[in-house]
């Protein structure tokens, strides 16, 4: 038993025990959310982790009237997406999850006016869609409070196809 109560065999306790201590704590971390993480199974009708698999999307619906530029289109069309994937965070967490696991699709495409942006984003809401509706400020090319893009989903694929599905890639 004296060997127990040197100095040295007290250390090595001690870094052993805090070792164990440190190796639960960070595999609590780290599994527990792993659990959450869809199981990927060798079968070919799995759909990969992380792999496009086109269960859902999310469409950015850009208006072709205001004849935006490529930069002023891109920060719009991230407005959208952004908008979207907060409110999703809070409204459905498990939906938004899904979307991020099969690759995080987004289409972009162009609608002819505001009047067509308007009659999706109603078709979107009676269907229960996610939807963001953009308006700029006015700062650079467009007039302040023009409606630029409106974002659908993330959502099923054959659910905003039932909105957007008929629109030409912009």
């Amino acid at each position: 038993m004296e060997t127990l109560t040197t100095p040295l065999a007290l250390g090595i306790l001690a870094g052993i025990g805090s070792g164990l201590c440190l190796g639960w704590m960070v595999r609590r971390r780290f599994l527990g959310s792993l659990k959450s993480m869809p199981t990927v199974h060798n079968t070919v009708t799995e759909t990969s982790v992380m792999g496009e698999s086109g269960n859902y999307k999310m469409v950015l619906v850009v208006r072709n009237d205001l004849k935006m530029g490529k930069g002023k289109v891109a920060a719009q069309c991230s407005h959208a997406a952004v908008s979207a994937y907060r409110q999703l965070q809070i409204r459905n967490p498990d939906l938004l999850r899904q979307w991020e696991y099969c690759g995080q699709p987004k289409v972009v495409v162009k609608a002819p006016d505001e009047d067509s942006i308007m009659g999706l984003l109603m078709h979107a809401k009676e269907l229960g869609l996610t939807i963001s509706l953009i308006q700029d400020a006015g700062r650079t090319q467009i007039a302040s409070g023009s409606r630029t893009v409106l974002g659908i989903g993330p959502a099923s694929a054959e659910l905003v196809d039932q909105v957007t599905g008929h629109l030409k890639l912009y």
